[in-house]
């Protein structure tokens, strides 16, 4: 059964060269079991059982690898085990090592590579300052064989590819300098934000025993108020009893008036009335000398005294009465008004510790708007830092995914230009081959000729020696300088045209 979600081929192309070993690049996902007996086969397509491939090679891993995890593989294919161009279509198979078949690659054919004798027509490269100078004239073309452009685009290519291995590692080293402060960043950002919320617990503690105290307060509060109600009942009772005590009062003062008058009348009777003792003694006295001859009339002046006497202490014991009488209101009076001023001096201790009780409680309210306030600005501050935080992490992920995307283009490019240069090393030796097996066959069609122009020479000496004797004998070197160069020349030029030149 197809385990196609487990393993995934990646960069698979449509054509490959049989002259050159195939990549074959592959992911292992988390969820595959990978073992050292898993194998990938080159197929054709159509194929009916896993015995039917052509060739196939174990699915390797990186080293460090560890179960779980997802991976990038990459299995090599021998030139030597390639099938032959043909329009056939084939196809990887992953294959784990119970005969499973885990995925299956795009098709592709094997085709015989392009002849690279082609030349390209290139413009010669200027200067801004000459091509200022010589706008009239035309321009000069270049041309040069496709291999050789190919081989400066290569190593264009492999200078990019190392500038960008150099770009990358710094961008790692940045990066990693980055993680390290943006570690620091975040300790000191968790050290603060530890300080900061054990700050906000004691705020907290002393908010809620702030909160508690002005409970506590509105509570006192309330039976401040209640008693202040309390005491201004009593006030109004007090003020309605001092009213009363004052309309008493008043009528007291009167009665104490009438009696204060009525008392100077009696004390003016008293006087009288001492005035008249007095008289009565000074009549006693008379009457003493007289006693004997009034005293009829004595007994009738004594009679009489008695009678004045009783009257005297009758009204004695009412101004007595009167005294005690207006005693005791005097007392009820000072105790109102001692009453009056408690009621005065506890209502202004009352209003004293109410408006102190709102003066702490509105100093309580204040302190709790500020650190409130502070609470929503240090809240406001930590949001701010996060949202940079998040910013600065968001623009260092889309760098970094913009430079492992750039880094996996390049290697694409890489793998293509690997792949070129590997096709045109092939031509090359091709070409070399075809050189060297020419350049052999002109080395052995000289020697022929040189053999045969020293058969000629010697027959022609011969024939001559014959003829002529021995002293008109020609020079070797003569016939040699005549010969040579008008068979070795087009061989020459013909090496000479050929690519390897």
């Amino acid at each position: 059964m197809e385990k196609e979600s487990r393993v995934v081929f990646r960069n698979v192309g449509q054509l490959y060269f049989p002259q050159t070993r195939v990549e074959c690049h592959y992911s292992l996902t988390s969820d595959h079991p990978w073992t050292s007996k898993d194998w990938i086969g080159l197929f054709e397509v159509g194929w009916s059982s896993v015995t039917d491939y052509h060739t196939y090679t174990w699915a390797l891993v990186p080293e460090g690898y560890t179960k779980g995890t997802n991976v990038n593989c990459c299995a090599l294919f021998h030139a030597f085990y390639l099938p032959r161009p043909s329009p056939v279509e084939y196809q990887f198979v992953y294959v784990n090592e119970k005969g499973e078949v885990c995925a299956r690659s795009r098709n592709f054919t094997f085709c015989a590579p392009k002849p690279l004798d082609e030349l390209e027509t290139m413009k010669e490269d200027r200067g801004e300052e000459e091509e200022e100078a010589e706008d009239g004239e035309e321009e000069l073309l270049l041309v040069i064989p496709r291999a050789q452009l190919l081989q400066s685009r290569l190593e264009v290519c492999l200078k990019e590819q190392a500038d960008l291995k150099q770009a990358l590692k710094m961008a790692k080293g940045e990066k990693e300098v980055d993680e390290k402060s943006r570690t620091e960043a975040r300790r000191e950002w968790e050290h603060e934000r530890e300080a900061m919320a054990k700050e906000i617990s004691e705020l907290t503690e002393n908010l809620r025993h702030n909160c508690e105290t002005l409970k506590k307060m509105e509570g006192k509060h309330k039976v401040l108020k209640g008693t202040l109600g309390h005491f201004t009942r009593l006030a109004r009772d007090v003020k309605y009893t001092q009213e009363s005590l004052s309309t008493e009062l008043s009528d007291l003062l009167a009665v104490k008036s009438e009696s204060q008058q009525r008392i100077g009348d009696l004390e003016d009777d008293i006087k009288v009335l001492t005035d008249r003792t007095n008289e009565t003694n000074t009549e006693l006295e008379r009457m003493k000398e007289r006693a004997k001859k009034l005293s009829n009339q004595m007994k009738h002046e004594d009679e009489k005294r008695k009678s004045l006497q009783a009257e005297n202490e009758a009204a004695l014991a009412e101004v007595r009465a009167l005294q005690e009488r207006l005693e005791s209101s005097e007392h009820v009076a000072e105790k109102l008004r001692r009453e009056l001023r408690e009621l005065g001096t506890q209502q202004g201790h009352t209003h004293t510790e109410l408006h102190q009780a709102r003066l702490q409680v509105a100093r309580l309210t204040l302190q709790l708007s500020e650190e409130h306030l502070a609470l929503k600005e240090e809240r406001a501050n930590w949001a701010l830092e996060r949202e940079a935080y998040k910013q600065t992490a968001e623009i260092d992920k889309k760098k970094l995914q913009e430079l492992s995307c750039e880094v996996q283009r390049k290697e694409e490019w890489l793998q293509e230009e690997r792949m070129e240069r590997e096709k045109l090393e092939v031509e090359l030796g091709r070409e070399r081959d075809g050189n060297r097996v020419l350049l052999s066959d002109a080395k052995r069609e000289v020697q022929e000729l040189r053999a045969s122009q020293r058969k000629e020479r010697e027959q022609q000496r011969l024939e001559k020696q014959g003829e002529t004797g021995p002293n008109l004998e020609p020079r070797a070197g003569e016939g040699k300088l005549l010969l040579l160069p008008e068979v070795i020349n087009p061989i020459l030029s013909e090496l000479a045209d050929s690519p390897l030149w």
